[in-house]
């Protein structure tokens, strides 16, 4: 379903969308009616192709709600994740920016709830608000940040790729509870996809994290009570 904003009709999903993501946050009212005032909120079921490799970029895309994937392949043909990320996270920036054909695919992992906002008006925000500028640099060194660390680790043993990735994604989606820091128990196979690694691998280490109460699996979350001493198991 298609939900658009009016000014003589207020839409719910618009004021959700402003409070969901960081990205508005302390920016005018007024800018921020221009820059969502074409909205459209759609949710979208698991497994459903968002933005594919190569498509123009004509939308802006905000995360209300659920999990997508960022994918590619590799010259080998295999899938390759390059992130996940939730609430609160768009995507679909660097094409609205350079003009150019989208670089990735973008697929729901879960029933994920999504605002597009189009490009012109988002590039139209970046220029009139030097917050909004500053945020989507903030964002990209975050982003570059992350894919450094990620290379770096390659080489690596594979409880230190297991332990970097659940940290990578404790970074950007872990959400604070009693006992740390709650992310969602992904399928193995994403992890898989995320670390490099093959998925029996991924498992066995899992296994042995929790062993030593470094994680804690309950159904659809995944828990780390000291972020921490995972970290120190990277060498």
């Amino acid at each position: 379903m298609e939900d658009r904003f009016n000014a003589r009709d207020p839409n719910p999903n618009v004021q959700q969308l402003i409070d969901t993501a960081p990205f508005f946050v302390g920016l005018p009212d007024d800018a921020l009616e221009k820059a969502t005032c074409h909205a459209v909120t759609r949710t979208h079921p698991a497994n459903q192709v968002i933005l594919l490799e190569n498509d123009w970029g004509g939308s802006v895309y905000f995360i209300l709600d659920g999990w997508v994937k960022i994918r590619t392949y590799n010259l080998d043909g295999k899938e390759v994740t390059l992130n996940i990320i939730g609430k609160g996270e768009l995507f679909g920036e660097m094409a609205a920016l350079d003009e150019v054909p989208r670089s990735t695919d973008v697929i729901t992992l879960t029933s994920t709830k999504i605002s597009s906002v189009p490009a012109q008006d988002f590039v139209e925000l970046i220029h009139t608000e030097p917050l909004a500028g500053v945020r989507l640099a903030q964002l990209m060194a975050t982003r570059l940040r992350q894919v450094n660390r990620r290379l770096r680790l390659r080489e690596a043993d594979s409880m230190s790729r297991v332990a970097d990735t659940l940290l990578f994604l404790a970074e950007g989606q872990g959400k604070k509870a009693k006992q740390g820091l709650e992310i969602p128990n992904l399928p193995h196979r994403e992890l898989s996809s995320l670390s490099g690694l093959a998925r029996e691998t991924v498992t066995r280490v899992l296994t042995k994290l929790e062993k030593k109460g470094l994680i804690k699996r309950e159904h659809d979350i995944l828990r780390i009570p000291d972020t921490q001493a995972l970290e120190r198991t990277i060498s």
